[in-house]
Formats: C-alpha cells, structure tokens, sequence
C-alpha cells in the first residue's frame, strides 16, 4: 500500500468524520457575541411556523423547538415532533427558517421513554443541525450519553423551581447538575433557567459560576423578586431583561467571561397572546449589552 492510498483513506475517514458532527452556532447568527433568540414556547399559543416569524420580528437569530407545537396556523402537517417529524416536515421548517433568516439550535424540554425514543430524538435534531438538545430527565443520563458521542450533539439539563415538597426533585440545584455531569461527556450540561432559578431563591450569576464548564444553553428570564412571592405578598412575574433582581447583564457578562458558546432563548411566559414587544425589549437588551467595566 503506497502514500497515495493512505491519504485516500485518511480523506475519506475525515470527511465522515466531518458529515457526522453537528454544526456549532455560527457567528452570522450571533448578535453581540450572543446566539440570541427565542424559545418557541413563549409563542405556545400560536403554530410553530407563527413562532419562527415572531422570534425574527422581536429581532432573534436563533429559535429553540419544544415538541408538540401544530406545525402550521392551519393545522396542516400535524404538531412539530421527533415521532412523526418526516423528511417533508423537515423541509417545510427548514424553507420557512431560510426565509426568515433563522437558525433552529435546539429542541426542548423533551425526553424520551426509552433508548429507541432518545435515538428518535436526536435523529431529529441531527437533520435539523441542531446545537444542542435540552431536557429534565437526568436519569437517563446512562441512555443519552452514548448518543451524545454518536451525533456530536449536546445534552441540557434544564432546571424547574425547587419543589419543597418533593425530595427526589433535584435539577433545580446546580450543585445537583454537577454532581451527575462531572464524570460524564463534556457535551453534557446544563440548560441555565435563569428565572427559574430567581423562583428558587438561588442567584443566577452563582449558579452560573457553579456551573462553569458545563453551561451548554439558557432559558433566559427576568422576574420582579425571588420565590414565589415577593416581599409584598404578590406572586412575582416576568418582565423585560434589565428591569428586575435576575441581574441579568451579570450572567450575560459571567457567559462571556467562560467563552459561553450556547443558545440564549427568551423564555417569556406571560402576556401569551401579545408577548412580542417584551421578547423584542429583552433581545435588544443583549444585543445593545456594554459589559463590565474594565478595571
């Protein structure tokens, strides 16, 4: 065997290897160094294909799916979904991406019931490129793990509010995240709910520093206290980026200072039927970010 032959091989074992890696974020979809723009979910009351036309018009790059959402405004093509998305319903969302000058990077909060579902799961985020996939479940880590090598696409572990009442509900601590994440793949992590966090009493800039080498994405929140309820009594609720306790140019800043390389997805979760204007006010608030001062 000569030289010619081994660089034959060698070309070709590179270019599978190339064909089978999932694309990073690129950087025409970033906006101030911040794939920055919207989880679909805060559009839940409207079709998927709804969804990407408002990520664009609140001034998003980026948009992560969440199975389940009806496809069109009409119905037509079914729900978005990883066990009924076929190459034609790929295509569709695929064209109506391109023509909005969006990037699908993740998918979530998902999870599968077994090893042949999460193999169905990433499958589907493999055909539509995507960064990254986002989920609660970190029992199945044992399952996930062995895909996340096969595809080259990154697992979230996503964070709901604490639930005093329920012991074996542990995501919410990112203590918790690293304590299941630190001997794994480093493509597992976590999907930093900023808000969610505020509801749990936890400071997001600590959780993110907590967390550090293992922040994968973020559903990024703003709320008016921490808990429940803040110190008047009221239940606390979301509001735009920069006008509540989430410190919310800190944990952008606390990104940039670990090379943070994910999704951010406005998570907006009030206001569901006329929502735009709040995402629009959250999305400039990353894009016109100055970041710490120098010292």
């Amino acid at each position: 065997m000569n030289a010619k032959f081994f660089s034959l091989v060698a070309l070709s074992a590179a270019a599978f290897i190339g064909s089978a890696r999932a694309e990073v974020i690129p950087d025409e979809f970033k906006q101030n160094g911040f794939a920055i723009g919207a989880q679909a979910y805060t559009f839940n009351r409207f079709s998927a294909f709804e969804a990407v036309e408002k990520c664009a018009q609140a001034g998003g790059k980026v948009i992560e799916f969440f199975p389940g959402q009806k496809l069109t405004k009409d119905g037509q093509g079914g729900a978005l979904h990883h066990n009924n998305a076929g190459d034609d319903v790929i295509a569709k969302i695929q064209a109506k991406l391109k023509e909005h000058g969006i990037k699908a990077v993740n998918y979530g909060v998902v999870g599968g019931k077994d090893a042949a579902e999460w193999r169905k799961i990433f499958e589907f985020a493999k055909k539509l490129g995507l960064y990254a996939i986002t989920t609660e479940d970190a029992t199945k880590l044992d399952i996930i793990e062995p895909l996340v090598k096969e595809f080259d696409i990154k697992i979230a572990i996503h964070d709901h509010p604490r639930r005093p009442n329920d012991a074996n509900y542990k995501v919410w601590d990112p203590h918790y995240i690293v304590a299941v994440t630190k001997d794994r793949d480093a493509r597992i992590g976590a999907c930093a709910d900023t808000g969610h966090w505020q509801s749990s009493g936890i400071n997001p800039v600590y959780a993110l520093r907590v967390l550090k080498g293992r922040l994968i994405s973020s559903h990024m929140k703003e709320k008016t206290d921490y808990g429940d309820r803040g110190t008047d009594g009221t239940s606390t609720t979301q509001i735009p980026f920069g006008e509540g306790v989430g410190e919310i140019g800190r944990c952008l800043d606390e990104f940039k200072k670990q090379g943070f390389e994910g999704n951010i997805s406005v998570e907006y979760e009030t206001k569901w039927d006329n929502n735009v204007g709040d995402v629009t006010k959250c999305i400039d608030f990353v894009k016109n970010h100055k970041g710490a001062a120098k010292k």
